[in-house]
C-alpha cells in the first residue's frame, strides 16, 4: 500500500526524533491549526517504541495563549529516552527555544481506572508525588520561534529533555502562588517566576491533562508523570553550563546545557 504525504513526513520526524536529527520545517497544514498539528503528534507518537512515562502540558502561559488566540492549552507524550538524572548534560542546537521550570507530579496507575472526569478535588487522591522540573523546549525541524501552538505541538510537543529533581511525597500546600527562580550563575543570568504563571495553577494544569488523557483513552500499566508547564516562560538560553531551578517548598533541580 502507497504511503500518503502525511505518513512519509511523520517518518522523517519520527527518525529525527529517535536518532536526535535536525530537519527540513514540516509542511504548515500539518502545524497551523492545533485540531490538525494533534492529529500529527498521535501519528508520530504510535510510531516510537520508547515506552511513555508520562505527559506533558504545553502553552500553559495565559498571555501567550492569548497571543496566539488559543483556548486551552495542548499535550503530548513523554518517551523514556527524553527523561535524565538531575545534573546531567542536554546538549541544544540552534533550534533549542529555551529552558522552562516546571511543577512534575508522579501519579498512580488507578487513575486509568477512574470512570467519570477528573475535577480539582478528586485529582489529589491520585497524585503520589511532586518534584522540580526543567524542560529544555525546541524542535528537531529547522524551524525558529513559535507563530502557533501547533508549531510545538507536531513536534512531539517540543520536549528535548527532562530533568526531574528530588521526589518529595504530595502534600497540600498553596500550589499556585510559590516563588521560583532558573538561574546561571557562570553568566550571572537569573530570572525569576511564580507558579500562578501555570494556567492559573499546576493543579489545574494536571487536571488538565489528565483529563485529555482520558479523552484520548491513553492508558499505561504503571505509575507516569505529567508536567505541568512553565512558571517562568521559555527563557532563553544565552550561554551554556549549569542551570539551577528552584520552586518554593518544592526543592531544586539543575541541569548541564552543553
Amino acid at each position: 500500500m502507497k504511503k500518503t504525504i502525511k505518513d512519509k513526513i511523520s517518518d522523517k520526524l519520527v527518525n529525527a526524533f529517535v536518532k536526535n536529527k535536525i530537519i527540513s520545517a514540516i509542511p504548515s497544514k500539518f502545524t497551523k491549526k492545533l485540531t490538525e498539528a494533534d492529529k500529527f503528534r498521535k501519528l508520530c507518537e504510535s510510531k516510537i517504541k520508547d515506552p511513555v512515562i508520562g505527559f506533558k502540558a504545553g502553552g500553559t502561559g495565559i498571555p501567550l495563549m492569548k497571543k496566539l488566540k488559543e483556548k486551552e492549552p495542548f499535550i503530548a507524550s513523554v518517551f523514556k529516552k527524553n527523561l535524565i538524572k538531575n545534573g546531567k548534560k542536554v546538549k541544544i542546537n540552534k533550534y533549542t527555544l529555551g529552558i522552562e521550570l516546571e511543577v512534575c507530579y508522579l501519579i498512580k496507575k488507578n487513575f486509568f481506572s477512574l470512570k467519570g472526569k477528573i475535577t480539582n478535588k478528586n485529582v489529589k487522591k491520585y497524585i503520589s508525588h511532586m518534584a522540580p522540573c526543567i524542560e529544555v523546549v525546541g524542535y528537531r525541524q529547522k524551524r525558529k520561534g513559535i507563530t502557533s501552538f501547533g508549531d510545538l505541538s507536531s513536534d512531539f510537543g517540543g520536549n528535548i529533555k527532562f530533568v526531574i529533581g528530588r521526589k518529595n511525597k504530595f502534600k497540600k500546600i498553596n500550589i499556585g502562588n510559590l516563588k521560583t527562580n532558573i538561574s546561571n550563575k557562570k553568566t550571572k543570568h537569573s530570572v525569576n517566576g511564580n507558579t500562578n504563571a501555570v494556567y492559573i495553577n499546576p493543579i489545574n494544569s494536571l487536571r488538565f491533562v489528565l483529563n485529555k488523557v482520558k479523552k484520548d483513552k491513553t492508558k499505561l500499566n504503571k505509575d507516569f508523570y505529567v508536567f505541568t508547564g512553565s512558571t517562568v516562560g521559555v527563557v532563553p538560553i544565552i550561554k551554556k553550563g549549569m542551570y539551577s531551578g528552584k520552586i518554593e517548598k518544592l526543592g531544586s533541580v539543575k541541569a548541564k546545557i552543553i
